[in-house]
């Protein structure tokens, strides 16, 4: 695979439509999932030395996605929900409370 076939496959795969799904109506209702992407490559090269064969490397693309919430439209009202990561505020509170821990034994380590 060249350079040029990585970047088609790039363009392909970060387009407007990997941020905003399909449409979904059900009574009336239309949801519009969304969702945060980003995405990184790299390129290839070669060279040729002399009359010997050419020697080459290439390259890769990769993407994430991360849903982020839905848009709900009922009878003309557009309301956004966001997507919530549980897991994510759970470990941010742990981190907290180890952070506050520690800090309040260096405290008391200082007093004693």
């Amino acid at each position: 695979m060249d350079v040029a076939e990585i970047l088609e496959k790039v363009r392909d795969t970060t387009t407007v439509r990997r941020a905003f799904g399909e449409p979904i109506t059900v009574d009336g209702v239309t949801v519009i999932p969304t969702a945060w992407v980003g995405g990184g490559g790299g390129g290839g090269g070669g060279h040729v030395d002399g009359d010997q064969p050419g020697e080459g490397s290439g390259g890769g693309f990769g993407v994430g996605v991360v849903p982020t919430g839905v848009y709900v439209i009922k009878e003309g009202i557009v309301r956004w929900h966001p997507a919530i990561d549980y897991n994510r505020i759970i470990l941010g509170g742990q981190i907290v409370a180890v952070v506050a821990l520690l800090t309040i034994r260096a405290i008391m380590r200082r007093r004693g």
